[in-house]
């Protein structure tokens, strides 16, 4: 029997049914005080009550907590405790702070398994802490959240606007004109702030997908150069194509020649929504690109992106994806509104993608299977031979 895209099973439709009427009695008792009071008293249901309340409360709380990671990040309070525990006194010299006002931030960043208490009554890294050793992409991003956060402040103005005025301003090419230069100083500042995460998603990507057979790769919104650098050892074989807007190119440029790639990697300035795509790739990425773009300019460069592409070659989309199992906050919550002050771009579903690919006249779209998907998810697909 053959099925037409979208079609349901009559016994699918009525299980979803069933579903649905299941999820909207659920509701109404969530909703309803005597069920809550009743299921917080009860022994089988107290546990879920008390983990709903939990989460209720931490919807509420979740700007407090972002701000005290902060000010332990500003503070250096992580690089402090590098080397081991330290006296609560010996912190609140060091940060600058009233020895009672330390002692109350150390206590949140514990409850937030940021630091961790010892028996002596010293302050120790915690788990997430110790994490964000060594990892400047999380601490950028949370430094750069102060724009995201005043774009918030009044949530509902920025909804109706459908932007807001520091990202828009920060993300320069989200207000730029195709075909008009994009300005030096905004593109080496969001410039850096990608490079600061990249080598972690660049990690990701090139641990679940072998790069090694082929021979050109074209990496498109490439920013300074950061991914490609990365798995160039990757692809010992491969020449290695940027294309970015001029002021960008010409920092990858320079990232190239630092690193020894002069003579294989070559970076292109150029506006990759108007601009000719260089021919003759075996493989096209585009890293943490579509979802900063509306379906119309994503649309019209995958049917360009085919058109570069040598027959059998494939193209390689790197970026965090909406209804990711396991991480669906990052990409409906986190992702929906940044992208929505940012000014263009949504997050999509894989599902969404592959359609999107299909009809740029690709085929075997497939994701790959990722050790973290929170960071990034992959999708593959090639043009026909």
């Amino acid at each position: 029997m053959v099925l037409r895209a979208g079609t349901v099973l009559p016994g699918a439709a009525a299980f979803m049914a069933l579903r649905d009427r299941l999820a909207t009695w659920q509701v109404r008792l969530a909703g309803d005080a005597r069920f809550r009071a009743w299921a917080a008293r009860f022994p089988l249901t107290r546990p879920i009550a008390r983990r709903r309340a939990a989460e209720l409360f931490d919807l509420c709380a979740g700007f407090v907590y972002s701000q005290a990671l902060s000010a332990c990040l500003t503070l250096n309070l992580f690089e402090m405790l590098r080397g081991g525990a330290l006296p609560a006194a010996t912190i609140a010299r060091r940060t600058g702070l009233a020895p009672d006002v330390a002692a109350r931030l150390l206590d949140a960043a514990a409850a937030l398994r940021l630091v961790a208490p010892t028996a002596d009554g010293r302050y120790g890294l915690g788990p997430l802490g110790a994490a964000l050793l060594d990892n400047p992409g999380v601490a950028a991003m949370v430094a750069h959240h102060a724009l995201l956060y005043d774009d918030l402040r009044d949530p509902v103005a920025m909804l109706r606007d459908g932007r807001g005025a520091g990202l828009s301003a920060f993300w320069s090419y989200a207000r730029s004109v195709p075909g008009v230069p994009c300005d030096a100083a905004p593109a080496g500042a969001y410039s850096a702030l990608m490079t600061s995460s990249q080598p972690m998603v660049a990690e990701e990507v090139a641990a679940a997908y072998r790069f090694d057979g082929h021979r050109r790769i074209l990496d498109i919104g490439g920013g300074d150069g950061c991914f490609l650098a990365a798995i160039a050892p990757h692809a010992p074989g491969a020449s290695l194509i940027l294309l970015d807007v001029p002021p960008v190119a010409a920092r990858a440029r320079a990232r190239f020649a630092s690193v020894g790639l002069a003579s294989r990697a070559e970076a292109i300035g150029c506006d990759f929504r108007t601009d000719p795509l260089p021919a003759g790739a075996d493989l096209v990425t585009l890293v943490r690109v579509l979802h900063d773009h509306d379906d119309a300019v994503v649309a019209a460069l995958l049917h360009r992106v085919r058109g570069a592409l040598v027959p059998g070659g494939r193209i390689l989309i790197a970026e965090p994806m909406a209804a990711t199992r396991g991480a669906e906050r990052m990409g409906a919550a986190y992702f929906g509104v940044y992208l929505l002050a940012m000014g263009q771009g949504r997050p999509r579903r894989s599902g969404e993608l592959m359609a999107m690919l299909r009809d740029a006249g690709f085929v075997r779209p497939r994701m790959l299977r990722m050790r973290i998907p929170l960071i990034v998810s992959v999708l593959v697909a090639e043009r026909t031979a």
